[in-house]
C-alpha cells in the first residue's frame, strides 16, 4: 500500500479549490524519488524542522536581547507561533496544512543574530546587500547538509522568500512579492499577526511600554488582551478570505488599519526607542569587527569555518558564516579574538 497516494487522494477530495495540492506540487530543484509515505511538503517540513539552522533560532534575538527571563519570545518561538497561527487559518479555509507549515518553519532561517540590527549591520557589510527572506532562501538551497541544501520544492522555496513585509503593505498584490499559493499568502499574513501580539506581549512583560500606553482606537477594535487580538485578526482573516474566495488572503478594513495602526506604534515605542538602538548598536559593533577580521585572516576564517564552502568567495562565505550565528556563538567568538584572557599564574 502507497500511504503518499492515499493521502494524496483524500486531499483532493477534502481541500478548497483554493488550496494547493501535494500531488499538483512544481516540484523540487533536483528532481528526487516520491517518499511513499509522506506528500512533498509534509517531507518539506520535516527536513526543515531537523535542519541545524531551525535549531539555531533559539538562540537568536526576537525583540529583546538576550532576555534574562525565561518568557520572553526568541526567534524559535517566534516560529513556532507564525507556524500555529497559519494552520489554524490553514485548517479554517481548507488549505494545505503541511505546506503551510514547512513555509512558516523556514521562513526566517535566514535571519541573523542579534534580530533585525544583525541584518541592517550585513546589509551594509556586504557588497551585494543582505536581505534575511533571501538568506532564508540560501539556507535551504545551498547551506543546509554540508551545502547541498534541503531541496525543498518550489512552493515552500516561494512562500520562504515571500513572507518578509519590512514597513511595506502587509497585503499586498505586487506579483514580485506575493505568493503564488494561499498558503503562502496565508504565512505573511500570520508572520505579522504573531509579531505584533508576541512583540507587544514581551514590551509589555520587560516594562517598555505600559498597558496605558496602546492606542485606544487599537484596543477596542482589537481587544484588550493579548489572546483576544490574536483571536480577532485571525478570525476576521479567515470570515474575509473566505467570503471573497478569490486566492488571495482578505481582511475588513477597520482590522487592516488596526494592524498598521499597532504597528506603527511598536516602530516608534519598542523597535526604534533609544535605549533599544543603543544595545544594538553595541551588537552591530561585534559583528562589523567579526566581519572585518574574517575577512582579513583568510587563514582563521578557515579554522573557525572548518572550510565550509570552499568553492564560494571569500567575502560570501563570511556573511554566510556570521549570518548563522547565534547571539551566544557571536559573543563568544568576539570574546575569544578581541578580549584579552587573563593569566593563568599562581
Amino acid at each position: 500500500m502507497n500511504i503518499r497516494k492515499k493521502i494524496e487522494s483524500a486531499e483532493k477530495d477534502t481541500l478548497s479549490d483554493m488550496a494547493q495540492l501535494s500531488s499538483q506540487s512544481r516540484g523540487r530543484l533536483k528532481a528526487e524519488p516520491l517518499c511513499a509515505v509522506r506528500p512533498v511538503f509534509q517531507h518539506d517540513r520535516d527536513r526543515i524542522l531537523h535542519s541545524n539552522a531551525f535549531r539555531r533560532l533559539q538562540y537568536k534575538t526576537q525583540v529583546l536581547l538576550l532576555p534574562k527571563g525565561d518568557h520572553y519570545r526568541t526567534r524559535l518561538t517566534h516560529t513556532l507561533e507564525v507556524s500555529q497561527i497559519a494552520r489554524t487559518i490553514a485548517r479554517a479555509l481548507r488549505l494545505n496544512e503541511d505546506l503551510t507549515e514547512a513555509i512558516a518553519l523556514g521562513h526566517d532561517l535566514g535571519h541573523t543574530p542579534f534580530g533585525h540590527a544583525g541584518e541592517e549591520t550585513l546589509d551594509k557589510l556586504y557588497k551585494d546587500g543582505f536581505r534575511h527572506y533571501q538568506q532564508s532562501l540560501r539556507v535551504v538551497d545551498v547551506l543546509e547538509r554540508d551545502g547541498n541544501g534541503l531541496n525543498l520544492t518550489m512552493e515552500v522555496r516561494d512562500g520562504i522568500v515571500k513572507h518578509s513585509k519590512g514597513k511595506g503593505p502587509i497585503i499586498t498584490k505586487d506579483p514580485g512579492v506575493t505568493a503564488i499559493t494561499l498558503e503562502g499568502r496565508v504565512v505573511r499574513i500570520a508572520d505579522i499577526i504573531a509579531y505584533l501580539n508576541h512583540d507587544l506581549d514581551d514590551a509589555l512583560r520587560s516594562g517598555v511600554i505600559k498597558e496605558r500606553d496602546i492606542p485606544k482606537d487599537c484596543v477596542r477594535a482589537l481587544g484588550n488582551r493579548y489572546s483576544k487580538r490574536i483571536n480577532t485578526m485571525v478570525t476576521d482573516a479567515i470570515l474575509m478570505t473566505a467570503k471573497c474566495h478569490d486566492g488571495n488572503i482578505h481582511v475588513s478594513d477597520q482590522v487592516y488599519e488596526s494592524m498598521n495602526r499597532l504597528r506603527e506604534f511598536l516602530f516608534k515605542n519598542v523597535y526604534e526607542v533609544d535605549e533599544m538602538k543603543t544595545e544594538f548598536r553595541k551588537c552591530s559593533r561585534i559583528l562589523k569587527s567579526l566581519y572585518e577580521y574574517y575577512f582579513q585572516n583568510p587563514d582563521e576564517f578557515e579554522k573557525d569555518s572548518y572550510g565550509f564552502r570552499r568553492r564560494d568567495a571569500l567575502e560570501r562565505r563570511v556573511c554566510d558564516f556570521i549570518a548563522g550565528m547565534t547571539d551566544r556563538y557571536a559573543f563568544s567568538k568576539y570574546e575569544k579574538i578581541f578580549m584579552p584572557s587573563p593569566w593563568n599564574v599562581y
